[in-house]
């Protein structure tokens, strides 16, 4: 049986995104389970977190298995030791491997030579596992979310284009909301309209953000600054009109909410007033990694999906 990888979004068909959605809603209800009793989950860390590391630690503990944390000043992995041979040795150890760090080139290598599952759990070019639970969080507030769109308003980023991908696939329109010289790469963009065509959805760029919040059932944004980089005064008066404040979220639908990825710069790309107000569904986006991440490991490492 050829072993599966999670490198980005469409790595999924459509009815493998909706069946790691629906056992997710059922890990959210039921925590617990054995489908990875006696498993070992390495977590390779080369950016730190807060989210992504507790997250995947509790979800392999709640299934039963061991996760086993190794950060990459731990490894040889790219100093004395090619990825491709760490990917062979760490594949005799362990069930499965989940990495967070900064080239896609890296995780895909690691995945190349690995016979085991391995999850991407960011990169500077994709954060797919965020992606799912965006779209689990949408759906959690509205049932039939046929007809509505999500905003990202911000810059181009790894956050902007895994949501853009997952929102096509999951029937939801997109629209990325970024300043000029800031959007997301040709290859991402062709990739994500890929994915729209094939599902008969929109996504598209509005450089507006009054325009593009208009009529949204989400507002979503990021750090304007990433980590790693230095701070960029020039990037962040550019981003400032897509603050995401009460101003533009007056202009999105009643019932919209407000996503966020986390961590916040609050103050910067969002305001205390939204990120802790009425509509925010920030704290529940965060929760939901949990879950998802469960329902994506049991479908990957444990062949299930509850």
């Amino acid at each position: 049986m050829k072993v599966r990888h999670f490198l980005t979004v469409p790595d999924l068909s459509r009815e493998e995104f909706e069946a790691v959605l629906s056992s997710a809603a059922v890990w959210k209800q039921n925590p617990r389970g054995d489908l990875l009793a006696g498993k070992t989950v390495a977590l390779i860390f080369g950016k730190p977190s807060t989210r992504t590391r507790v997250s995947f630690s509790v979800g392999v503990h709640q299934l039963g298995g061991m996760p086993l944390y190794l950060s990459e000043q731990e490894l040889q992995m790219r100093k004395s030791e090619s990825i491709e041979d760490t990917a062979r040795v760490l594949s005799r150890y362990v069930d499965a491997i989940v990495i967070r760090t900064f080239a896609q080139k890296d995780v895909e290598d690691l995945a190349a030579a690995a016979s085991v599952p391995v999850i991407n759990a960011l990169t500077d070019d994709d954060h797919p596992c965020q992606a799912l639970t965006d779209l689990f969080t949408f759906r959690e507030r509205f049932a039939d979310p046929g007809g509505r769109k999500i905003v990202y308003l911000g810059d181009g980023n790894n956050v902007a284009g895994s949501l853009a991908e997952a929102g096509a696939m999951a029937g939801v329109d997109v629209c990325l909301s970024v300043p000029e010289g800031w959007d997301l790469t040709a290859p991402k963009m062709a990739s994500i309209a890929a994915v729209a065509t094939t599902q008969g959805t929109k996504v598209w760029v509005e450089r507006d953000p009054l325009a593009a919040v208009t009529g949204a059932s989400a507002l979503y944004t990021d750090v304007w600054i990433s980590m790693g980089q230095p701070q960029d005064t020039a990037k962040v008066e550019t981003l400032r009109p897509y603050q995401v404040n009460a101003t533009l979220l007056a202009r999105a639908l009643p019932d919209a909410i407000v996503l966020h990825c986390l961590p916040a710069h609050r103050g910067e790309e969002i305001t205390d007033d939204v990120m802790d107000g009425p509509q925010s569904a920030v704290f529940d986006q965060a929760e939901n990694r949990l879950h998802v991440q469960k329902a994506l490991m049991a479908f990957l490492v444990g062949g299930c999906l509850a």
